[in-house]
């Protein structure tokens, strides 16, 4: 049976400060998605409201800007794809093995509290499925309760972006929330490795989270040894 995995991407484009842009981090999708189509996985992408989500612009430079994210960028078809996202109300749960959630300080403002989601993601997990994110893609899954009314990640191995990174990305004074703490209020039993920017992914079961852009590859690997 061909597996399907739903990705989750952001509508957002600029934190409070209009000026400053800011979407999708394009290799936390790209790679992820590379991967599961080597695996010849059917893959669609979701993200709050449908529709187009807007890309990072700092991904969009060396040395984010790798290979596999030029490739996307100079491919139509894939770039449609980012255009003409799904909305929730378009995606059953029960047609889906994995939901992965991308990042880019973007999804800090529209992933945690949309309910759409949250129920996607709580149905995906309670029919056998894996729940995953990468970096900041971690925050879509702050609110998430199962069917017993218990957060998804109490208790549970999860890695993210680190306030250490967030400081050392200028932008700690921006952004809305510490992701990593507020994890940790909802009993998320926090991991990151030594050092800030290198590939770190943690396995709690079916749920897999990777803590930073460098992480995407690892991440996605984790998710297909559990499919």
């Amino acid at each position: 049976m061909n597996r399907r995995i739903l990705h989750v991407v952001t509508n957002v484009s600029h934190y409070d400060n209009l000026a400053h842009k800011t979407g999708l981090w394009l290799s936390e999708l790209t790679h992820a998605y590379d991967i599961f189509a080597e695996q010849g996985y059917e893959q669609h992408i979701v993200s709050p409201k449908g529709g187009p989500t807007p890309l990072e612009p700092r991904s969009l430079k060396w040395p984010a800007l790798d290979a596999a994210a030029k490739a996307w960028l100079n491919t139509p078809a894939r770039m449609a794809l980012l255009e003409n996202t799904l909305g929730p109300e378009q995606v059953d749960p029960a047609d889906f093995d994995a939901i992965y959630f991308t990042g880019g300080h973007a999804v800090m403002w529209d992933f945690p509290d949309s309910a759409a989601l949250q129920r996607i993601t709580r149905e995906i997990y309670e029919h056998g499925g894996v729940v995953s994110a990468v970096c900041h893609g971690y925050c879509g899954l702050l609110n998430v309760r199962l069917s017993d009314g218990e957060l998804l990640v109490a208790g549970r191995r999860i890695t993210g972006f680190s306030w250490t990174e967030e400081v050392l990305s200028g932008v700690a004074r921006e952004i809305p929330y510490n992701a990593q703490a507020e994890m940790q209020k909802r009993g998320a039993r926090y991991e990151k490795a030594f050092l800030p920017f290198v590939p770190y992914a943690v396995n709690d079961g079916r749920l897999v989270t990777g803590q930073n852009p460098q992480s995407a590859k690892v991440t996605a690997k984790r998710v297909i040894s559990l499919l």
